[in-house]
């Protein structure tokens, strides 16, 4: 049998060697750090240091929109959300190997629209506040700024698409002789709180190069709606040429109209495309 002082020897050896191997949180370097977003896809999320004792401030350049916050509920708590900050922390400290990605979209849109960082726990050290730097795009690396690609969940994080989906009504063809052009294709889809209509215009043969400009929904009632107007090609419609326009409006501000005329304002003339019916929303969703 062990003499006590040969045991308490013993136990304080044991005990010590238990303390060097594992840090307790206390002994955690506490950190604050400046922390630039990725500023394309293909960059790896910055690491954030995080413990379950220890709430992890983010701090942002500008407003965020706290609705299209990110993270696993399981392992990741929110402890709050402001106009420029999120302060999170692990349920329990994460094991080593396992990182958890807490993402957020900028309110303004602007590139890069989303911030994302990897949450790991290190035994030595824990973040206490992140001040979030965005890239400025002449400070990227690329000297062409490639934009992130749209993904599936990020219309519905930002609120184009809800439950009831995306309808979609086709618009009949139609023919302008006398102004120049011929829509090939159409149609009108509608979203949550958005309709778009797209459309392929052919520019005939002999008439001048067309550029279009801006967009007007009007309705058999109401006042003229003007409209985003996006080109999908950039530069002039050519002579005998295609091109493809989308025009996008707010449901919000649209006059209550069965049928509208969208008009397509350019360069010495003018795209009339009439009976546009834009999709009904839908009430109810799929059970």
């Amino acid at each position: 049998m062990l003499q006590p002082s040969r045991l308490a020897l013993a136990l304080a050896l044991v005990w010590g060697a238990a303390v060097e191997a594992q840090p307790s949180a206390a002994a955690r370097m506490r950190r604050e750090r400046v922390v630039t977003v990725p500023g394309a896809a293909a960059e790896p999320l910055p690491v954030v240091h995080v413990a379950h004792d220890t709430p992890t401030l983010l701090l942002f350049p500008a407003p965020i929109n706290r609705k299209t916050l990110t993270f696993d509920e399981s392992r990741i708590r929110i402890l709050d959300a402001g106009e420029r900050s999120v302060i999170v922390q692990p349920v329990a400290d994460l094991p080593e190997g396992e990182r958890y990605e807490v993402g957020v979209f900028f309110a303004d849109g602007r590139a890069p629209a989303r911030a994302a960082f990897s949450l790991v726990t290190d035994p030595a050290e824990v973040d206490t506040r992140i001040d979030v730097q965005r890239p400025e795009l002449a400070d990227m690396a690329c000297p062409v700024d490639v934009p992130r690609t749209p993904r599936p969940e990020d219309f519905v994080l930002l609120g184009y698409v809800d439950k009831e989906g995306v309808t979609a009504t086709p618009i009949k063809l139609h023919a302008d002789s006398e102004r120049g052009f011929s829509v090939i294709s159409a149609m009108a889809y509608r979203g949550q709180g958005w309709v778009l209509v797209d459309a392929t215009i052919r520019n005939y043969p002999g008439r001048a190069p067309w550029v279009p400009r801006e967009a007007m929904l009007t309705g058999r009632a109401g006042l003229p709606l003007r409209a985003r107007l996006v080109t999908v090609d950039e530069g002039a419609f050519v002579p005998g040429g295609f091109g493809r326009i989308l025009a996008v409006a707010e449901t919000a501000q649209l006059s209550n109209s069965p049928v509208y005329t969208l008009e397509v304002v350019g360069d010495g003339r003018t795209l009339t495309i009439p009976n546009v019916r834009l999709p009904k929303a839908v009430s109810g969703g799929t059970p």
